[in-house]
């Protein structure tokens, strides 16, 4: 069976313009009379713009401030907090030269491993047996001392105030170094050896006779007084370029009881020769 041809439309009435054909059936209103103006097209309506579109995200995460590398101070080593401790500590006991302090005082005289080169005179050890200071007619004999209960630099005994004390942790006269020689200044019951320590001036000499027979021959530096918490410890120490002597009393202002003066005097000199006796 054929399907049956689609009959064609007869052409009756004026001609619709092809324009107007091509238009989508919704848009063809209807024909006009033959030379009537075709009314305007009203104006497309724009469509309402949308809002954008969200794009849902998770909420995002806060990350905590990152930690500060906090670098903190090293402590110091505690070979170096133990001289600090002890320099600051020393000789603030009136009667005596020292503190307690429960450091070893003989690593503060340790000196170099290997002497500096030089152009002057250096002994071997000996231990000091005798003093002598003409200028301020002292001639005292000298004990060995060492550190007092408390830790502190020890003196000699008050029934001994006429002599004085060479610590023996230390290096001896006329070695590499300061050697200490300590002595009172006064007692109750008068003037002891170190009275007029604080007399001495720079050029004078000290003689110290050691055990060898041998007497070794300071000159003075200077004499200086220094507040007991404000000695200078790496002056009256820490100088190994030479062989040196330290001589150290008590002096300033009496503060009494157990505080006694409030000063050191310290005398600075240095080795410039040595003989026989």
């Amino acid at each position: 069976m054929t399907r049956p041809a689609t009959p064609r439309p007869v052409p009756h009435g004026p001609r619709m313009p092809q324009s107007v054909l091509r238009r989508r059936p919704a848009e063809i209103l209807a024909a006009r009379p033959h030379g009537q103006p075709q009314p305007a097209a009203p104006p497309a309506r724009r469509p309402s713009p949308r809002p954008p579109a969200r794009i849902a995200t998770a909420p995002a995460r806060t990350r905590p401030p990152a930690a500060r590398a906090t670098t903190g101070r090293r402590p110091l080593p505690l070979g170096l907090m133990a001289a600090i401790l002890v320099f600051v500590g020393l000789f603030t006991v009136g009667a005596g030269l020292g503190a307690a302090t429960g450091f070893n005082l003989g690593d503060l005289f340790r000196g170099p491993d290997k002497p500096p080169p030089r152009a002057f005179p250096v002994l071997d050890p000996s231990t000091p047996k005798r003093l002598t200071i003409r200028s301020i007619k002292v001639e005292a004999p000298i004990l060995r001392v060492g550190r007092a209960a408390d830790g502190s630099v020890d003196v000699p005994p008050l029934t001994r105030h006429n002599e004085a004390g060479w610590f023996d942790q230390g290096p001896t006269p006329g070695q590499f170094g300061p050697a200490l020689i300590v002595g009172h200044a006064d007692t109750r019951t008068g003037p002891s050896v170190f009275a007029g320590l604080g007399k001495l001036k720079a050029g004078q000499k000290i003689e110290v006779l050691r055990e060898d027979d041998s007497v070794a021959i300071f000159q003075i530096n200077s004499v200086e007084h220094f507040n007991k918490e404000k000695l200078p410890v790496k002056r009256v120490y820490g100088d190994y370029s030479r062989p040196s002597l330290r001589l150290m009393t008590c002096g300033g202002r009496w503060l009494g009881g157990k505080r006694g003066y409030s000063d050191n005097v310290v005398v600075f000199a240095s080795l410039v020769s040595a003989k026989e006796t």
